[in-house]
């Protein structure tokens, strides 16, 4: 294996280790959100309904971040279903990071400091992803 494609295996385990972080971590959005209070007004099932979207937000996070933990040399190989994970995975993230500009308007992210950086982190972490798994894709 080349020094290229060794540094796409590392990176396509390192974004499989953050997403599978990522994916973790939505257990403790509602709390750090600070969701109870502002879901307290909400009918009952629409509140069940976004904390039971945020837990399959979560496992998809965690499921998508495995292959490329876990699986990153056969990513790299040829063959069709390879191609097929990459490129869910461009779609997917590429629509991620697509929301990070159009969910997010500044009036969202522009109050706080802490609100800002979180922006910015997460537009350079989902142009991170996306490119990866575009550089792995194309590499085929």
């Amino acid at each position: 294996m080349s020094g290229a494609a060794m540094s796409i295996d590392v990176q396509l385990r390192l974004v499989g280790a953050v997403l599978v972080g990522l994916g973790v971590g939505h257990v403790a959005l509602p709390r750090v959100l600070a969701w109870r209070p502002q879901f307290a007004a909400l009918a009952p099932l629409t509140r069940h309904v976004l904390y039971t979207h945020t837990f399959f937000i979560g496992v998809m996070c965690v499921l998508l971040g495995l292959a490329p933990l876990l699986l990153a040399p056969d990513l790299l190989a040829p063959g069709r279903v390879q191609e097929a994970v990459l490129g869910a995975e461009c779609v997917f993230w590429g629509l991620r990071w697509a929301a990070q500009f159009v969910a997010f308007p500044p009036a969202t992210w522009r109050g706080s400091r802490l609100h800002r950086a979180g922006y910015a982190g997460f537009a350079l972490l989902w142009t991170w992803v996306v490119a990866v798994f575009a550089t792995a894709l194309l590499a085929h």
